[in-house]
């Protein structure tokens, strides 16, 4: 397998379903969503040229990823590759063989998770879901497997800070805060926009869609460089309208992130997406700042601050 040098991370986002159908889903994935129009043998494909182009993680994605009938397969294959492998699960519904895929050696799990209170996670999530989620966090904790938790701010006055409260006391390693991202089922005002991004989509990173699309992040759903169904992942990373689309956000994301180099809590900041195996300081909130959590850490980043883009902590609105 020839080698190139455009990636260090992908999303495979391998399905629209979803067994919630959360009110602020970047994805606007539900019970209704289907896999897409990527086969098997499509995904096969493209995780081979996600490492052909350099990616040494790639993260499974949704939608619900476990509700693709193929994602075991999917992921021995990404292992085979020669990649390391997240798989972003609500851990709702768990089967005997999807622990064993769980637990094979270079697979990490991530999660996501709102409140201390059932009835508020349930709020946000619509359907019976706050039980068997912590339920679930536990037994990955007991298995040994690695897993991270992003807690993400959706609700006026939501219990963010007793949610990462409890996965501390349940145990996990890393945990990460965000706000509410525009984009999907979560526009609110703004809508999707550059101001939505973290400041690192298109460096080094991109993501795939059920259809084949190609973003330069999950969030960045609006900007589409081409499609791997027509065209090979390396040839639309090196293409023009991948090049002009990454030029363009970094351009806007220069000029946003000077001022957070004095006001490290300026609103303008937000959490990382890139993945990086060393946690920078706890207190940096500008666009460099490592251990949000929406992408896959070194499980020794000591979660010691959770960011949050006003505050550099999450608050009780």
């Amino acid at each position: 397998m020839r080698k190139l040098n455009l990636l260090d991370f992908a999303w495979w986002e391998i399905t629209g379903k979803c067994q919630l159908a959360c009110d602020h889903c970047y994805a606007s994935s539900g019970p209704s969503g289907t896999h897409g129009t990527m086969t098997v043998a499509d995904w096969q494909r493209v995780i081979r040229q996600t490492r052909e182009a350099g990616a040494t993680m790639g993260q499974f994605i949704g939608g619900e990823p476990t509700l693709h009938p193929a994602l075991p397969q999917l992921v021995r294959h990404a292992l085979d590759s020669g990649m390391e492998v997240e798989i972003y699960t609500n851990l709702v519904h768990v089967t005997p063989a999807m622990w064993e895929t769980f637990r094979l050696p270079g697979v990490r799990l991530a999660t996501s998770y709102y409140s201390d209170q059932p009835d508020e996670h349930e709020a946000i999530t619509k359907r019976p879901s706050y039980k068997i989620t912590t339920k679930n966090i536990a037994r990955a904790q007991e298995l040994g497997i690695p897993l991270r938790a992003g807690v993400i701010g959706v609700l006026n006055k939501q219990r963010t800070s007793q949610a990462i409260a409890s996965l501390e006391r349940l145990g996990v390693p890393a945990i990460g805060y965000d706000n509410l991202r525009e984009v999907g089922r979560g526009v609110r005002e703004r809508g999707p926009g550059p101001e939505q991004l973290c400041g690192n989509c298109g460096n080094r990173q991109v993501a795939i869609s059920p259809t084949g699309e190609v973003w330069p992040c999950v969030f960045s759903r609006w900007l589409p460089a081409g499609n791997v169904r027509q065209a090979s992942l390396p040839d639309i990373l090196i293409g023009e309208k991948f090049a002009q689309i990454a030029s363009e956000l970094q351009e806007e994301f220069g000029a946003r992130a000077r001022p957070c180099r004095p006001d490290p809590c300026s609103p303008d900041c937000s959490p990382s997406c890139k993945p990086q195996n060393n946690c920078r300081p706890a207190n940096n909130c500008g666009p460099n700042y490592t251990c949000g959590p929406c992408a896959p850490k070194d499980q020794n980043c000591k979660p010691v601050m959770n960011c949050n883009p006003n505050k550099c902590r999450p608050t009780d609105k």
